[in-house]
């Protein structure tokens, strides 16, 4: 498996997001067996789930096009390193009553995001439901759904906070693009504002 980053959540201090990857169904279903059913995780596992008190709050994604998925260095600081990593990721999630569309893809593609990268932010992914059966039932994930997420970085939260005004301020965004999200959506989209780990390979600043 592929860990891409791990997170604080600046608005829910009790809440720790990570994000891992897998080539495939299939690969997901044998790496997972291999670390769950591995000495490792037999030897800590009592420890780890004494610091949670819930873990099924998990998404199945799969990238909305190719080439929507995370671009990261392979450069992890080393074991050891403490403190927060640079910069802050921002997850938006846009929830829907089926599954998302080509055509919304296509407008994320070709109005979201280009208003979003004129007020400051730098998109970094975008991904929708991966609606195959989950194949490693021991790991509860969030059925039903059926959402598209999207990541974006910054520098820091004065620069997120920068870019939030600008949007409000933009009269493209208000008048061509805000108007034509909410037609779209099931409910208000939810945002996740993530401080980066100090070991974390995604971070705000690339």
């Amino acid at each position: 498996m592929d860990v891409i980053g791990q997170f604080r959540d600046l608005d829910r201090p009790n809440r720790f997001v990570w994000l891992r990857g897998f080539r495939d169904m299939h690969s997901r279903a044998r790496a997972l067996e291999d670390f769950y059913g591995g000495p490792v995780w037999k030897a800590h596992r009592d420890a780890a789930n004494a610091t949670m008190i819930d873990s099924d709050n998990v998404l199945l994604l799969r990238p909305a096009r190719t080439g929507s998925e995370f671009q990261i260095r392979n450069d992890r600081s080393t074991v050891g390193a403490k403190g927060t990593g640079k910069g802050l990721i921002v997850a938006t999630i846009y929830y829907f009553d089926a599954s998302v569309t080509d055509e919304f893809v296509g407008f994320f593609e070709n109005a979201i995001r280009q208003v979003l990268t004129e007020e400051g932010a730098s998109v970094l992914a975008y991904f929708v439901t991966e609606h195959t059966k989950n194949n490693f039932p021991r790991l509860p994930v969030r059925e039903g759904e059926n959402v598209f997420v999207w990541f974006s970085s910054f520098q820091d939260r004065i620069a997120y906070a920068d870019h939030v005004v600008a949007l409000s301020r933009s009269r493209q965004w208000l008048d061509e693009v805000s108007r034509k999200l909410e037609r779209w959506l099931k409910r208000n989209p939810q945002v996740l504002k993530l401080s980066p780990t100090g070991r974390s390979r995604l971070r705000g600043d690339g």
